[in-house]
């Protein structure tokens, strides 16, 4: 059993004290001891922090170059303090931000960036690795590629044959190349045609490290991509595509990963469905990595199929689902690997009905309603976006496989979340099992989700009153004249009124999305508009008058057209609103909408003066007598031949209407 001195020799506070001898051998034994505690352990890191131990180290690394720098000369134990104190503060920095954090507040980066001018191959060696664990975190420094003295450095960088050095220049291009200027600025000082060499001839850790900068440049960079991918700098696309065959797993994902971001940004390139079916069996497969390829393998899957119905067929046919679904059976997955799965789940179901009739198949629904109650934020949010891709399927709404209890209530619990991330997915899941036209929206009610709902209209965060008033919107949706005005009842006529002159554009459409589906139907609920004396319908008539973009006016101008569908009150009150806004010098609304671009606009408007001018309503030559003074009977009869074919009909009846007033 080892004695109390000998524990306490390894102790924390022990070995800072230890870091302080004026002995280099204590100094440089206590180095080696604290990297090696603190490798690869969190809470060992954490302790050391606590204590101050980084800029104890970084202390020692300022100290010992300052004495370089003096003497002009390097001694062995010198050598070793600079070696080992590197190696600690990489280590510190290593896979933990905090520790990232407490380097470069400790002054410790520029030391390092010094270190790469020694003459000592093994401190170039350390404070090249340190650095480069510092470029694995997003809080690493930012470079300049701009300015040709940091160019210079990197080229220097990236032409060392020391595999450390050149591997650290191409982590600061993954770090720091950031805008489309930077990333022609590489190519243009040759930058791809080294790391091209690399990819061919260099090291398991440099063809990584070149992969993951590639990427990087590629991203979102058609141009830079065709000059690449052309015959200047030799066969790179095959040497990538090479790479995605490799023996080692990291190497495969990587190569994977550059390919997607060539045929996101260019499709053209890679149009092979050899290679596409190729690339998705390769990243099915590295589910099965044990490590953190494994972890990121889903994302990648998810980043090549999203938004893109060839590739989710051919995901489709490769088994995808069944083998998503495996993992999700196994249980006690990284909440990383978690994550990923569930969302590479949403984007095979995001557009197939297909893939949601395999996804029902194999009953992964349940697995995914588990994820909604799970310890992190991450998997819950990920939940929630593939219960929203699944209950796309109108046919599953109708079916009502979604509104039950299994479902519906763990997802109103995520209302509350303290994650805006979670909330806001939970709605959005929530707004799209709101859709189904069974008589089941009790359930939702029974369990507090409506009440829920308004409070949520009511939060600060612009994103979470926007979904929240989106399902509420869709809660109403043909939903009984009772449920209507219950909700009308929790929300009240100046909180709506509010939220239609919300300062955000997407908070304003979905609060009048909401008010167009309340008043859908009877007179009874025409009437909910003129609560409070009319302040709903005066806020819809300002928010036309200055509406930011086309989806504000086609939600307003269907709330009124559902109004203007009443008695002679509610049309006098819409004709009302339609003008009241006009100054001598504006011109109205109306005209502006049936001049837009879009054709939802122009119908909804026309719609809506359609119902102003039934012949039947004894009011409607008067209303039709200031349409026409106003110019918008004039800009109607420019509109006969509208390329929508839905304007076009209506326009027809608007022009009957008017005609048997003995209008020509």
């Amino acid at each position: 059993m080892p004695s109390a001195t000998a524990v306490n020799k390894h102790r924390p506070s022990e070995l800072l004290s230890r870091l302080a001898s004026d002995d280099p051998e204590v100094k440089v034994r206590a180095l080696r001891e604290v990297k090696n505690q603190i490798i690869g352990n969190p809470t060992k890191k954490l302790s050391f922090l606590k204590l101050g131990a980084v800029p104890a180290v970084a202390g020692i690394l300022a100290d010992s170059i300052d004495e370089v720098t003096g003497n002009n000369s390097c001694n062995s134990n010198t050598s070793n303090i600079l070696v080992q104190s590197a190696a600690a503060l990489g280590s510190f920095a290593c896979g933990f931000d905090a520790g990232v954090q407490a380097v470069l507040d400790a002054g410790a980066f520029p030391n390092l960036l010094r270190l790469l001018a020694n003459p000592n191959e093994k401190v170039v060696d350390a404070g090249a690795r340190a650095l480069r664990m510092i470029y694995q975190s997003k809080l690493a420094p930012k470079y300049d590629f701009l300015q040709q003295k940091n160019m210079e450095f990197l080229i220097s960088l990236l032409n060392s044959e020391k595999e450390n050095v050149s591997g650290l220049g191409a982590s600061i291009i993954t770090r720091s190349c950031e805008t489309s200027l930077e990333q022609k600025a590489l190519f243009d000082a040759g930058i791809l045609r080294k790391l091209n060499s690399l990819l061919e001839g260099g090291s398991l850790s440099q063809r990584d490290a070149s992969l993951e900068s590639l990427t990087t440049i590629f991203r979102n960079n058609p141009e830079v991509i065709s000059k690449f991918a052309g015959p200047e700098i030799g066969r790179p696309l095959s040497s990538i595509i090479d790479l995605a065959n490799d023996r080692y797993p990291r190497t495969r994902l990587l190569a994977c990963m550059c390919l997607i971001v060539i045929r996101n940004a260019s499709p053209h390139f890679l149009q092979d469905i050899g290679i596409k079916t190729k690339i998705i069996h390769i990243l099915l497969e590295l589910l099965d990595d044990p490590s953190q390829v494994g972890d990121e393998a889903p994302f990648a899957f998810s980043s090549l199929i999203v938004q893109k119905e060839d590739l989710q067929k051919l995901a489709l046919e490769a088994n995808a689902i069944d083998k998503l679904h495996h993992h999700l059976k196994k249980g006690s997955l990284h909440p990383r690997r978690y994550e990923g799965i569930l969302l590479a789940l949403a984007d095979m179901c995001s557009k197939l009905e297909s893939c949601r009739s395999k996804f029902l198949s194999l009953q992964v629904l349940n697995l995914v309603a588990d994820a909604l109650t799970d310890h992190n934020a991450g998997v819950r949010t990920a939940a929630c976006v593939c219960l929203k891709s699944v209950t796309r399927s109108i046919k599953n709404l109708s079916a009502g496989y979604f509104m039950n209890e299994i479902i519906v209530i763990p997802l109103v619990q995520l209302f509350p979340d303290p994650s805006t991330s979670v909330q806001v997915a939970a709605l959005g899941a929530v707004s799209n099992i709101m859709v189904d036209f069974t008589t089941r929206k009790s359930i939702f009610v029974q369990c507090g989700g409506m009440k829920q709902l308004v409070q949520l209209a009511k939060s600060m965060e612009s994103a979470v009153r926007s979904n929240a008033l989106r399902a509420l919107k869709n809660f109403v949706f043909q939903a009984d004249n009772r449920m209507k005005e219950g909700v009308f009842s929790e929300l009240t006529a100046s909180l709506l009124s509010s939220l239609i002159s919300d300062p955000e554009p997407s908070v304003q459409e979905q609060a009048l999305a909401l008010v167009r589906n309340l008043v859908d139907g009877c007179i009874n609920l025409i009437e909910l508009v003129f609560a409070e004396d009319g302040l709903i319908l005066g806020a819809i008539g300002r928010q036309l008058q200055c509406a930011s973009k086309a989806e504000i006016g086609i939600q307003g101008m269907y709330a009124l057209c559902n109004v203007a569908s009443g008695n002679e009150f509610h049309k006098e009150a819409v004709i009302h609103q339609l003008f009241t806004q006009m100054g001598d010098k504006n011109q109205s609304f109306v005209l502006k909408f049936l001049q837009s671009n879009d054709s939802q606009l122009r119908t909804a408007t026309v719609w809506t003066i359609v119902n102003l001018t039934c012949p039947s309503s004894p009011g409607a030559p008067g209303r039709l007598e200031k349409l026409r003074n106003a110019g918008i009977i004039s800009q109607i009869k420019n509109m006969v031949n509208d390329p929508c074919v839905d304007v076009k009909l209506r326009v027809r009846t608007v022009l009957g209407q008017s005609m048997a007033f003995g209008d020509n």
